[in-house]
């Protein structure tokens, strides 16, 4: 039995920067990539809304308020 919640379901493409917030459309963020591997989201890539971010130490989850929940 397997259950769909926001955090699995499929997102619709990326159209945000999700560490800045910008477009992806206006070019590479090449700081933003190089920050991931550290650094969890704070800007839904979806709808561009701020998320609740929160950083523990096994972990990280970020919450968007439309698109759901996304850990790492």
């Amino acid at each position: 039995m397997t259950e769909s919640s926001p955090a699995t379901a499929a997102l619709p493409a990326a159209l945000w920067c999700d560490r800045c917030g910008e477009s992806v459309a206006a070019g590479p963020h090449p700081a933003c990539e190089a920050a991931r591997e550290w650094e969890p989201p704070r800007w839904c890539a979806s709808c561009r809304r701020r998320m609740k971010v929160q950083v523990v130490p096994t972990g990280w989850s970020a919450v968007c308020v439309e698109h759901g929940e996304r850990r790492g």
